[in-house]
């Protein structure tokens, strides 16, 4: 259930109502926006009369959620969420909120030169944000794994040595502890709906980008989205990297629908993996142009600087030269868009 605040209420009257609320067995998630406070009423509302919370001197609007998620809704936070991250260098990044964000690195951190010379080139050319896999959920057991604890060392180096904050996957609730000096945790594709590892992750203060899993519908990511907000971090971010379809034509389809769709149904940003989505490297700048005419907040793009002898899916990183020209076209594109890059 969702309760519209009447403009200009707040400070004690409005926390009186709140806990008035909260009398009743409620949880309450309180938005206040510029022009609107939104209240939503998470828990068993059957017993809530609508009509006696309208009849309140506080409430402009009563509207009942059909979803099935709540705090990702965008009835409940009607406002686009933005999320702030401080590097190592002092600056400020934002995911959301108008904002293009672009995360970029090789699929796996391989060597300390790799991972180092990727950093800076990836930072010259004006990404926010680096990515690389330290530890690697493979279809094969015989597939290079990742380098685990050591890579996630050679992040962190690459990160204090250029200043950008890191995004790996996290794929291990045990692990969790490791990942201190990450800056925004992700969970891939594989474990969207690992409900244990949501709930884990549901806890922590950190930033978390959750990948949509291979044959997942959009319901289905927002719920598994939910598990996240529920246990009350909010700093949460959406990637779409693909669907499985029966065209093999491309490693998976880049379903570019549910960018607008998501944008439409939450407030949480949402950022396009074309790299894993189409798994051609000639094919990753035009789909990351398209993701940005469909509103995406940001993309996360796979760079290698050896793309042939890469360890791990060479075969849809581009080089650092193709990377830097496409984020000149890229600061176009977010110019019609209104947004900045």
């Amino acid at each position: 259930m969702i309760i519209a605040i009447k403009p200009g209420t707040g400070g004690e009257e409005l926390g009186d109502f709140i806990a008035l609320l909260e009398k009743k067995g409620l949880r309450i998630n309180l938005s206040e926006g510029i022009t609107q406070t939104v209240l939503g009423l998470v828990g068993d509302t059957t017993g809530i009369d609508a009509e006696a919370l309208m009849a309140h001197r506080l409430v402009e609007k009563v509207l009942r959620v059909q979803e099935p998620y709540k705090r990702a809704n965008r009835m409940f936070h009607p406002e686009d969420t933005l999320i702030e991250i401080r590097g190592p260098d002092g600056g400020k990044r934002r995911i959301g909120g108008g904002c293009l964000t672009v995360m970029a690195g090789p699929c796996s951190v391989e060597t300390p030169e790799q991972i180092t010379a990727v950093a800076r080139s990836v930072k010259q050319a004006g990404a926010a944000f680096l990515r690389g896999g330290a530890f690697k959920p493979r279809t094969s057991p015989y597939s290079f794994q990742g380098l685990g604890c050591r890579g996630l060392d050679l992040l962190v180096r690459a990160k204090r040595e250029t200043g950008l904050p890191i995004v790996t996957e996290l794929m291990d609730i045990h692990h969790l502890e490791l990942f201190e000096d990450v800056d925004i945790i992700q969970v891939g594709a594989r474990n969207m709906q690992n409900f244990t590892l949501l709930r884990e992750l549901s806890r922590c203060r950190k930033p978390v980008l959750l990948k949509r899993g291979h044959a997942c519908t959009i319901t289905e990511l927002l719920m598994a989205a939910e598990y996240i907000l529920a246990g009350g971090n909010d700093r949460l971010i959406l990637c779409e990297r693909g669907i499985r379809s029966f065209d093999p034509y491309t490693r998976n389809i880049l379903d570019l629908s549910a960018v607008p769709a998501l944008k439409r149904q939450s407030h949480l940003p949402v950022i396009v993996d074309p790299s894993h989505a189409t798994g051609l490297a000639w094919m990753v700048p035009a789909m990351a142009k398209a993701a940005i005419a469909a509103g995406a907040d940001g993309l996360i793009i796979e760079v290698h600087n050896q793309p042939e002898a890469a360890l791990c899916d060479g075969e849809q990183s581009v080089t650092p030269e193709v990377f830097a020209s496409l984020m000149d076209s890229l600061r176009r594109y977010a110019d019609i868009e209104g947004k900045k890059l």
